[in-house]
C-alpha cells in the first residue's frame, strides 16, 4: 500500500528545521560578547570564526541543489539533521577561535542543507502558492531569532545562567523535527515532476559555472584570514568587471538565455548583507544606544516574523518586484537613521523602519526565482540562499574590522550604501518586469 504524503506534518517539520537554523543566529549574536569578554577574541577574530556558519551554509546549499534530485530529498534532510547535531555539540565545548570556527563549519553545513531541502519541498507541497508559503516558511527564520533572543535575555542576561545552557535549548526543536520526518513519504521536487531535465535546470541559471566560480572565490576570501579585499584597489574593480563579463558571455553567448537569474543573484549579495550582516553584529553595533541590543534584535525579528506571515496580500497587491523596491527604500532609511540617532526612543523607531525594510528581502528573493525562473529548479533556489550566506560571511570580517577601528556609528553608515544601491537595481527590475508583463498581455 502506497504511503500518502502528510503535507501538514512535513510543513511543520520544515518550519522546525528552519527554527533550529535561526536559533543558531540568535545564539551567535549573544555569545559574540562572551567570546570577546571571556575568551579575549577581537571583533575581527569573531567575525572570522562566525564566517563558516555562512560559507558552510553556501557550500551545502550549492551541493544540495545539485544532488537533491539524485540522492532524494529525504537524504538531504537527514544530512541537515546530523550536521546540525554535530555542530551544536562542538559549539558546547568551544573555548577559542579555532574550535568556534570548526563548530560553525558543521552548523553552517547543516543549516545549508536545511535550506537546500526545504525551499524546494515547500514549493513542491504548495505549487499554486509558492511565494506566499515560502514567506510563511521563512516566518521561522526571524521567529526563531525572536525565540532565541528572548531565551538569551532571560537565561543569560536575567538569570545569569551560562551560555552553554542557551546552546543546549537548541536540541529541543532539533530532535522534534527529526521525529516528525521519521518514516514519512517525501515528494519529488517540482523540477522532476514537471519533466525539466537536469541539463535544462543548469542552463536556466544562465551562467552556472561562472556563478559557482564567483561563490568559490568569495568563500576563499571569507575563510582565509591572509586574504582580504581592498575596495579601493583597481584590481578589485578589474575582477568584478571580469566576472560580470563572464556572466554575460556564458549566459547570452553560450547558453543563449536571458540574464534575469544572474541579476537576482547579484542583488542577493546586497540584500543578505544588509539583513544578516547587521543583525549578526547587532550587539556591537547598538551597544551604546541605551537599550539591550538583544532586545532590539528581538523586536526587529518579531516585526519580520509578523510581516512574513501576512505577506500574501502585500505580495498580491505590489507583486514581488514592488515589494523588493519598497524594502530597499525602507532598509536604506532605517540604516541611515540607526547610524545617526541616539537615545532609546529614536533608536527603537529607527530599528522599526529597518525591520520593515529587511522583512521581505530573503523569502521574496527566493520566491521571485520560484515564480519567474521555475526551470532553474532546486539548484536555482539553492544558489539564491547560498549566495546570501556567502555574502554575509564576506561582510562580517569587514564589519568587524570597521567596528574595531572606526566604531559602530561609522560602520552603520557604511552599511547604508548597500540597500541604497538596491534602490537603483530594483527600480530597474520593476520597470523591466512591468514591461515584460505588458508585452505578454499584448501577445495574448
Amino acid at each position: 500500500m502506497e504511503q500518502t504524503i502528510n503535507r501538514d506534518r512535513l510543513f511543520l517539520g520544515s518550519c522546525l528545521a528552519l527554527t533550529v537554523t535561526s536559533l543558531t543566529f540568535a545564539v551567535r549574536a549573544q555569545i559574540e560578547g562572551v567570546f570577546g569578554a571571556d575568551y579575549g577574541l577581537t571583533a575581527q577574530e569573531i567575525g572570522w570564526a562566525f564566517g563558516p556558519a555562512f560559507w558552510g551554509f553556501t557550500i551545502a546549499m550549492f551541493a544540495g541543489g545539485l544532488i537533491i534530485d539524485l540522492v532524494k530529498t529525504k537524504n538531504v534532510i537527514w544530512m541537515a539533521f546530523f550536521m546540525q547535531l554535530i555542530g551544536l555539540v562542538l559549539m558546547l565545548i568551544a573555548r577559542d577561535k579555532t574550535m568556534l570556527f570548526v563548530s560553525n563549519v558543521f552548523v553552517g553545513l547543516g543549516n545549508g542543507f536545511v535550506e537546500a531541502a526545504f525551499n524546494p519541498l515547500v514549493a513542491t507541497l504548495y505549487p499554486n502558492a509558492k511565494t506566499k508559503m515560502l514567506n510563511r516558511f521563512h516566518v521561522w527564520f526571524p521567529g526563531g531569532i525572536v525565540i532565541g533572543g528572548l531565551l538569551a535575555y532571560l537565561l543569560v542576561d536575567t538569570l545569569g545562567l551560562s551560555w552553554i545552557v542557551l546552546v543546549g535549548t537548541l536540541f529541543i526543536p532539533l530532535v522534534w523535527y527529526g521525529v516528525l520526518f521519521l518514516g514519512q513519504e517525501i515528494p519529488e521536487t517540482e523540477r522532476v515532476t514537471s519533466g525539466v531535465s537536469y541539463k535544462d535546470m543548469l542552463k536556466n541559471t544562465a551562467a552556472p559555472y561562472t556563478i559557482i566560480l564567483i561563490v568559490s572565490v568569495m568563500i576563499a576570501f571569507a575563510s582565509i584570514p591572509s586574504l582580504s579585499i581592498d575596495f579601493g584597489s583597481n584590481i578589485t574593480y578589474f575582477v568584478v568587471v571580469g566576472f560580470l563579463a563572464l556572466i554575460v558571455i556564458e549566459g547570452r553567448v553560450v547558453n543563449k538565455i536571458g540574464l534575469l537569474f544572474p541579476f537576482i543573484f547579484i542583488c542577493m549579495f546586497l540584500t543578505a548583507s544588509s539583513e544578516l550582516g547587521t543583525n549578526q553584529f547587532i550587539n556591537a553595533l547598538l551597544t551604546d544606544k541605551g537599550v539591550s541590543p538583544i532586545l532590539i534584535l528581538v523586536m526587529i525579528t518579531g516585526i519580520m516574523a509578523v510581516g512574513r506571515f501576512f505577506a500574501g496580500p502585500i505580495i498580491h497587491r505590489l507583486n514581488p518586484t514592488g515589494v523588493l523596491l519598497g524594502s530597499a527604500v525602507l532598509s536604506t532609511i532605517g540604516l541611515y537613521l540607526l547610524s545617526t540617532v541616539s537615545g532609546v526612543g529614536p533608536t527603537l523607531g529607527s530599528a522599526v523602519v529597518f525591520a520593515l525594510g529587511i522583512c521581505y528581502f530573503w523569502p521574496t528573493m527566493i520566491g521571485f526565482v520560484a515564480e519567474y525562473v521555475p526551470e532553474s529548479g532546486a539548484l536555482g533556489l539553492s544558489i539564491m540562499g547560498g549566495t546570501g550566506m556567502v555574502a554575509t560571511s564576506l561582510i562580517l570580517p569587514i564589519m568587524g574590522e570597521s567596528i574595531d577601528t572606526a566604531g559602530p556609528q561609522a560602520t552603520l553608515g557604511f552599511m547604508t550604501i548597500l540597500p541604497a544601491i538596491l534602490i537603483v537595481l530594483f527600480a530597474g527590475l520593476y520597470v523591466y518586469m512591468k514591461g515584460k508583463s505588458g508585452s505578454e498581455e499584448a501577445a495574448h
